[in-house]
């Protein structure tokens, strides 16, 4: 019986954590993971880019938010307490681009702008919810650094 180890890597100047067993008892054995479809890289890489993208600072906080409903973006700021208007903008722009948020627009005057999450981003939700529950019972309750 394979023990399992993970290791942190760095992949793309991001901090990951990598199973070595199943990755290198699936190369040495010529298989691969049934876990994943059949494709450990592709499981892997699917894992590397949710947690790049969710890594950002202040993207997961801005989902867990829009959880509560739609919001303007003054509002948004006003909820999301040390984020600055340019980053704000900047991940609205991102969560919008991956189809996480939706962007609408009510003409004026004045014009509105309110952001809520698209059913990707609700999907979202529940994983979040778990990683948060892992998080609270599991790492130490320490000041990050930005």
């Amino acid at each position: 019986m394979n023990k399992e180890v993970a290791y942190p890597k760095k992949v793309d100047g991001i901090l990951d954590v990598v199973n070595t067993s199943a990755s290198a008892s699936a190369q040495t054995q010529g298989k691969s993971d049934d876990s994943c479809g059949g494709a450990v890289s592709a499981c892997d890489a699917a894992l590397a880019r949710a947690f790049r993208f969710l890594g950002k600072r202040w993207s997961g906080v801005i989902l867990g938010t829009l959880a509560n409903g739609p919001v303007g973006f003054a509002e948004l700021r006003r909820r999301v307490e040390g984020i600055g208007d340019s980053v704000l903008a900047e991940r609205l722009s991102d969560l919008q681009a991956t189809g996480l948020i939706l962007r609408d627009v009510q003409p004026g005057p004045p014009v509105s702008v309110t952001y809520a999450l698209a059913p990707a981003g609700a999907a979202l939700l529940p994983a979040m919810h778990e990683l948060s529950l892992w998080a609270s019972e599991n790492l130490p309750c320490v000041e990050m650094r930005p």
